[in-house]
């Protein structure tokens, strides 16, 4: 047996021991809730349980995602409930502190578990994988003060193999690109707004329609800096009159393209001097 395939096992185990009773999953939609509701749900199955799939909807992610995660929800055979946080103020982040993701996961998840055990879910785990663990994710914390369990995480699964394991299971979302909250398209101690986050998913909505699939715009002041896979640049450029229009349509001044293209928590650069 490969490495892949004992995590795997590794994974189902570790989620036999936590469906024995009535489990929720703090669910996103994204790929690793997703995968990790699936598995759940068919684990629970056997044992008689139930499992909830608990979402928020929040004024830091796109609009789409809690569509996207009402129909990954039916597809799995879970109960799906929605929670409604105003965590720029609820979690006191409008500044867009450097802890933004603790203060904002520790209000997110306090609200779900809160949930979950008014459900009469014992058990609340979340999709944490391997690779969070790499870089910074002020947030992890606040999970873990909680007593959150990470299956996917403890069964040591990166990225990369959840997506292989998630499209063995036929999981619709297997491919889909992971969408972080908007606050991190600003920098720190820039002033958020649901308006300038409306904004960014505007304009990242626009780009995707171009056929791109890694797409961050991070937004200093006037500019909007765009950042894609390398791969797309040539692609990207050949819309670069409409991509201006409609992003200068938006309010941006200045348009630029980042040369080191798309890379994940690019705005945290040189946090450990700031933390």
């Amino acid at each position: 047996m490969g490495q892949y395939e004992e995590k795997c096992e590794n994974l189902f185990w570790i989620l036999d021991k936590l469906t024995k009773e009535n489990t929720a999953v703090a669910f996103s939609g994204g790929v690793d809730s997703s995968l990790l509701l699936k598995l759940a749900c068919l684990r629970a199955k056997k044992q008689g349980t139930y499992v909830y799939a608990i979402s928020a909807h929040t004024e830091l992610h796109p609009s789409g995602d809690l569509e996207i995660a009402k129909r990954v929800a039916e597809e799995s055979g879970a109960a799906f409930t929605v929670l409604k946080l105003r965590e720029l103020k609820e979690a006191d982040i409008v500044n867009n502190p450097v802890d933004r993701c603790y203060r904002c996961k520790k209000l997110l998840f306090k609200e779900i578990k809160r949930k979950a055990e008014e459900l009469g879910a014992k058990i609340l785990i979340e999709g944490t994988n391997l690779d969070d663990t790499k870089v910074y994710r002020p947030g992890l914390k606040a999970i873990e003060e909680l007593g959150i369990k990470s299956p996917l995480k403890d069964a040591g699964l990166t990225k990369k193999e959840i997506r292989k394991l998630a499209a063995a299971y036929d999981i619709s979302v297997a491919d889909r690109p992971s969408t972080p909250c908007l606050a991190t398209r600003f920098p720190y101690g820039a002033v958020l707004s649901p308006e300038k986050m409306k904004k960014v998913e505007q304009g990242e909505i626009f780009l995707k329609e171009l056929g791109l699939y890694n797409v961050r715009l991070r937004v200093h002041g006037e500019t909007a800096r765009i950042e894609v896979d390398e791969k797309d640049m040539p692609k990207l450029l050949e819309s670069r009159e409409e991509v201006v229009e409609f992003l200068k349509g938006l309010g941006y001044w200045y348009i630029t393209l980042d040369m080191e293209g798309f890379r994940s928590g690019s705005m945290d650069i040189g946090i450990d001097n700031k933390a």
